[in-house]
């Protein structure tokens, strides 16, 4: 290497030292709120579930055992924690279809060329979305209500909607499509307006109808926001705890209870704390959603 190529290497290595040392002042403080505010908690979170908290005197390590609770069928948390579990599931196995396929129909009907009006009702999708889980469960509550509730005043029934199963779940499930279809439906139109529309156009000249066109173009278009609202959607559908709290409060007979209630009622309860073992159930549950993001990412990597 020449003598004017080193120097200029080190002039190069220092120009960036420099700019970084520029820049540092301003992105630590994000790095500080990022750590105060996400890594502590995380380890300080990791490290509790292997003790044993109230909450009030010092954590006490304890290993393994309250993993060992969890699993111990003899034990309250095994059946509280694989109970909730199931229901966390069922939500997830009910709730991600939903806010997935009814917002990408909607989408491929908004986008049909010379349709008026798609923008507005777009917005009119979108607006849920921005309002609180907890406003919008007592706008529901009021709907459902069993005595005077506007859908069993309208239809004259007397279906107790919150308290009695299937309709709990109904109920909760009316409420996350609700609030979810729009953030997935700007998504899925704005990936839709970018497909060229050759492609649809020779698919018709080639005697492709609707149903043949959305599996053999639309999809594949949007493949790779399809695969990243999948995987949103799911881990936020994990950590469901707001809409099941406010309408039913994991009514009736605990059969709408998910598992981040029993975390958050164990961590905070009216009497003595089990944060340790709160703490063990939702490290358990983080390690089922890394595995389920993983296994959609392995897929998506596939697929491309």
């Amino acid at each position: 290497m020449s003598k004017t190529s080193t120097i200029g290497s080190a002039k190069s290595s220092m120009k960036r030292k420099n700019s970084i040392w520029h820049a540092l002042p301003y992105i630590a403080p994000h790095f500080i709120i990022f750590a105060v505010f996400g890594i502590i908690p995380i380890i300080f979170g990791i490290g509790l579930a292997f003790t044993r908290w109230n909450m009030v005197g010092a954590p006490k390590f304890v290993g393994l055992q309250n993993f060992a609770k969890i699993f111990d069928p003899s034990t309250y948390f095994y059946s509280i924690f694989w109970r909730d579990l199931g229901h966390t599931l069922l939500f997830v196995l009910v709730s991600v279809p939903l806010t997935i396929i009814v917002p990408l129909l909607l989408a491929v009907a908004l986008s049909k060329k010379g349709l008026k009006g798609a923008g507005l009702f777009q917005a009119i999708f979108y607006i849920p979305g921005l309002i609180s889980i907890a406003a919008g469960a007592l706008v529901w509550r009021m709907v459902f209500n069993s005595q005077f509730g506007l859908l069993n005043t309208t239809f004259h029934s007397d279906i107790n909607w919150l308290g009695k199963n299937p309709y709990a779940w109904i109920t909760i499930f009316v409420l996350v499509l609700w609030a979810g279809i729009g953030g997935n439906l700007v998504i899925y139109r704005s990936a839709l307006s970018g497909v060229d529309e050759s492609l649809y156009e020779a698919a018709k000249v080639d005697g492709a109808g609707p149903v043949r066109i959305f599996f053999s173009i639309t999809l594949p278009e949007i493949k790779l926001p399809l695969f990243y609202t999948t995987i949103m959607t799911t881990t936020g559908a994990f950590n469901v705890w707001g809409q099941p709290v406010m309408l039913t409060n994991g009514g009736p007979n605990y059969q709408t209870q998910v598992l981040l209630m029993d975390i958050r009622n164990l961590a905070f309860p009216a009497g003595p704390a089990a944060a340790g073992m709160a703490s063990a159930m939702a490290l358990l549950l983080g390690i089922i959603l890394m595995a389920i993001a993983a296994i959609q990412l392995i897929f998506m990597n596939k697929e491309d």
